[in-house]
Parts: structure tokens; C-alpha cells; sequence
């Protein structure tokens, strides 16, 4: 295969990836030109200043630096030191699965601690309005429906807690091996 050909083959391949993943950024909460600064950095093999990314991307100095503190903020890059170096290097998270549970169980804890907090508060405010001989049937009925509902939706933000716990400690592993699958047809083994 000749040097150019195989050259043109890596970047085609490389590029089907970096728009896959520009693509699909926005469940991080990050539009597609800052998921394609990631994806670029991804198939680095070594960190990048902001110069290098602007000359890659062909985007302006400020546009990157608020790209890479973008993803900074979600922990998908981050700043590495370079011995003689004055400028600050970057270099993308390429580990997904760590990558995955760091996101998703920083998100799913604050929602579970919120939430948990607000039916909390609501149940509080419901058992006094039960307790109140005074309250009409109609809103003693109400107040009744409303905990039995809350009761369901606590449970799922306990489970949700229990799923955070489980990827924090990396038991999520052993119950979903990461090894498990089978890249040549991305079927999990076994099946």
C-alpha cells in the first residue's frame, strides 16, 4: 500500500469517528464544534497547546480557549505540564469508561440528593395536611395520592444512589464487565 493511500486511509477513518463524536456531545451538554476539538484531541498521541488547536480546527484563539475550559468543566480534558514548554498543553480523557462514570454518577448524585431533599420537604408537608382533621376529603384524598406517588419516586432516587455508589466504587464492572464485549461484532460474549 502506498504511503499516501494509507495516509488518506487513517484520516478518512479518523474523521468518521471525530464527526460521530461531534455528533453525539450534546449528551454531555457540549455542541458539536466543541465535541470536534475533543474528538481531535482524542486521536492525538500527544498533548496540544491552543496554538496547535486553532491551526487544527482553523477556529479563532478565544473561541478555543472557551472550547478547552468547556470541556475542562467536564473533566473531558485536562491541562498537562510540558518540561520547557511556557504554554499550557492539553490532552483528552481517552479512557470512556472512566470518562462515563465520572459524568454520568456526578450528574445522577445531584439529582438523586435534590430530589430526595424536595419529596422530603413534600412529605413533611403532606402528612400535616392528613393529620389535619380539619382538611376537606377531597384534599385528605389528594395528599394521600401524592405520597404514594412520592414513596415510588423515592425509591428510584434511592436506586439511583445505589447505581452512583456502584459506579464510584467500580462494582458496576463486575455486574457489566467492560471486557465483556466483543469489538468484532459488538455483541457481549457469552450470549
Amino acid at each position: 500500500m502506498r504511503q499516501q493511500s494509507a495516509e488518506s486511509k487513517i484520516q478518512d477513518a479518523e474523521n468518521e469517528v471525530i464527526s460521530a463524536i461531534a455528533e453525539t456531545m450534546d449528551l454531555y451538554g457540549i455542541t458539536p464544534s466543541i465535541g470536534r476539538l475533543y474528538a481531535t484531541m482524542y486521536f492525538k498521541h500527544d498533548s496540544m497547546t491552543l496554538d496547535e488547536m486553532k491551526d487544527e480546527l482553523g477556529m479563532t484563539k478565544p473561541s478555543m480557549s472557551t472550547a478547552v475550559r468547556n470541556l475542562q468543566d467536564i473533566q473531558i480534558v485536562r491541562k498537562t505540564w510540558q518540561k520547557g514548554s511556557r504554554k499550557d498543553h492539553f490532552t483528552a480523557e481517552k479512557d470512556f469508561f472512566n470518562y462515563f462514570t465520572r459524568f454520568f454518577g456526578n450528574k445522577w448524585k445531584r439529582e438523586a440528593e435534590l430530589n430526595l431533599y424536595a419529596i422530603h420537604e413534600a412529605q413533611d408537608e403532606l402528612r400535616d395536611v392528613l393529620e389535619d382533621e380539619e382538611t376537606e376529603t377531597h384534599l385528605l384524598e389528594r395528599a394521600d395520592k401524592d405520597l404514594e406517588q412520592l414513596q415510588e419516586y423515592e425509591k428510584y432516587c434511592y436506586w439511583l444512589q445505589k447505581l452512583v455508589g456502584a459506579m464510584e466504587s467500580g462494582e458496576i464492572f463486575d455486574l457489566l464487565p467492560a471486557d465483556d464485549v466483543d469489538p468484532g461484532n459488538g455483541n457481549s460474549r457469552g450470549r
